[in-house]
């Protein structure tokens, strides 16, 4: 099973800005969403091998919440 994921909500989607590499935190809204992504792959019974994200501390700290839910 191959999931693929996006970050939660960062401050610059909130704000509607384009940031590409720009490394900007998560919003309250984007760690909430990370902690329901967990929930709802755990009640899947997914169970990961492997783990590959980007450098960016958004996609970093929605993959810990992620599994931290599982």
């Amino acid at each position: 099973t191959l999931v693929i994921m996006r970050h939660g909500e960062s401050q610059a989607n909130r704000d509607n800005i384009f940031t590409g590499w720009s490394d900007v935190d998560l919003t309250e809204k984007g760690i909430q969403q990370a902690h329901f992504a967990g929930q709802v792959i755990k009640s899947a019974g997914v169970q990961f091998t492997d783990v590959h994200t980007s450098f960016l501390k958004r996609a970093i700290i929605t993959t810990n919440i992620v599994l931290d839910e599982i």
